[in-house]
């Protein structure tokens, strides 16, 4: 067998594992525990959802340091939101629409709500269940709460996590990331004529070697440096891009009642909302429960990887930023991005796929060429920031796995994977990373779902009467 056979064997293989990963059984999964979840909580997420936002926003301003080997919980928040607000708000979005028409956005919004429960699940059990690493660093997740929570006999589901989230983090963490981050910074500077064609090959090595040193400088700074960087950046971007979103939806804001006709129609029948081009409502509830589930991450276990290195000795109160997170990047980020896109009038290819130019060009509608400079800050803005939540990711997994004297070479090893990243095709890397993102799925909704009776404990307790 040559290199050629040898590549489509392995994308043939990953082809077939992806379709069902992200296809019906998963969805089913992630969408049936956050049901279970919702139902054994008492809809949890919309009966405490006031007290959520008021928690997490009173924690947000208060000023404080977290203790040595920790974060403070805003600095965990924004740090697992700096892995899940990305590109794929952005791309993933008009992906959705493209493919499943206006009715995948309140697909998307079914699987965030019920997304908020399975989240809040998760962060609960990753403080509670959460140790202290030989470095004096809080360390917890699933392979944490599954080995603290369900015992010996459980510990293959552990391994099995953290085997999937180390192969995942070079692809889905890093690599596809720095891709994403050359492209945006090439297509500005080409657009304005800026650098030439011929330069391109050299600029991207160069621009891979910078993200490669900056990503190293502030990973290799432990849990305390990538808080505080990720604490300063996940709020500028998220807030630049919701106030630029926002002035094209003003600027078209009687289009509003007809958008969300379109979504709330479109959800059930498609066809009369795209003309016939996507027929089936099964096809718009699809790509917008994944588009919901990629992009929130509930249900794969990893944002409670960050929540774990909280300064918080209440497991619930933590627990509520989950909801907060779900609730900011899907229902307010992805939204805004659906209304840029369906409110500005931009012609939408449906059944055919589209990516970040459908958004830029929902953008450029109202603003002029002159947006392609801030789409490229905030698609470096948000793949930077998810290299270092997924680093942080890959760190905790190789740790449970081996010791904490691999964080440093993993570290190293991880910051380098953004030169190659930055300077080739990766089309196949990207479909194998997704492919391991979605296993990671599998052992993580076990253990949130045979755990179940803990979390409706500390929530009880949370909330009892004090004496």
């Amino acid at each position: 067998m040559n290199w050629n056979e040898l590549l489509s064997t392995i994308e043939a293989v990953n082809s077939a594992v992806n379709s069902f990963i992200w296809g019906l059984p998963a969805m089913i999964c992630i969408v049936g525990v956050g049901l279970f979840l919702t139902l054994r909580t008492g809809f949890l997420q919309l009966r405490k959802f006031p007290y959520a936002i008021k928690t997490s926003l009173g924690r947000i301003f208060r000023r404080g340091e977290a203790a040595a080997g920790a974060m403070t919980p805003f600095q965990a928040v924004c740090t697992a939101l700096a892995a899940t607000v990305g590109t794929g708000n952005i791309a993933g979005v008009a992906g959705a629409i493209a493919i499943g028409g206006p009715g995948a956005v309140f697909w998307m919004w079914i699987s965030a709500l019920l997304g908020m429960c399975t989240k809040f699940a998760e962060v609960t059990l990753a403080v509670h269940f959460r140790e202290t690493n030989a470095k004096g660093e809080l360390a917890g997740g699933p392979m944490y709460y599954i080995k603290n929570g369900l015992g010996k006999n459980w510990q293959w589901l552990a391994v099995l996590f953290s085997l999937f989230g180390v192969l995942a983090v070079f692809g889905t963490g890093n690599a596809t990331q720095a891709n994403t981050i050359v492209a945006a910074v090439d297509s500005a500077l080409l657009s304005f004529g800026l650098i030439s064609n011929e330069l391109l090959s050299k600029f991207n090595l160069a621009l891979g070697v910078l993200i490669s040193i900056l990503v190293a400088l502030v990973l290799l700074g432990g849990i305390k440096r990538i808080g505080s960087v990720t604490e300063k950046l996940v709020p500028f971007m998220a807030l630049l891009y919701i106030i630029l979103a926002f002035g094209v939806i003003i600027a078209h804001w009687q289009a509003l009642p007809q958008v969300f006709s379109w979504i709330f129609y479109g959800a059930f029948n498609p066809a009369a909302v795209t003309g016939g081009v996507v027929g089936s409502c099964f096809l718009s509830l699809q790509k917008g429960v994944a588009r919901g589930i990629f992009s929130n991450e509930a249900g794969l276990g990893t944002g409670s990887i960050a929540h774990a290195c909280a300064d918080t000795r209440q497991p619930v109160q933590q627990g509520f930023f989950g909801i907060f997170e779900v609730f900011m990047d899907t229902i307010v980020i992805c939204t805004l991005t659906a209304l840029v896109i369906l409110c500005s009038g931009v012609s939408v290819a449906y059944g055919q796929a589209a990516g970040a130019e459908l958004t830029i060009a929902g953008f450029e509608a109202v603003y002029g060429s002159w947006v392609s400079i801030f789409t490229a800050v905030a698609m470096c803005c948000f793949a930077f920031s998810t290299i270092l939540g997924w680093g942080l990711y890959g760190a905790r997994c190789l740790e449970f796995l081996f010791s904490a004297k691999v964080i440093k070479p993993f570290m190293l090893v991880y910051a380098l994977v953004a030169i190659p990243g930055a300077t080739m095709d990766l089309g196949l890397l990207w479909s194998i990373a997704e492919t391991f993102n979605g296993l990671m799925s599998i052992p993580n909704l076990i253990a949130v779902f045979l755990l179940s009776d803990v979390v409706v404990q500390l929530l009880r307790e949370y909330f009892a009467p004090k004496r």
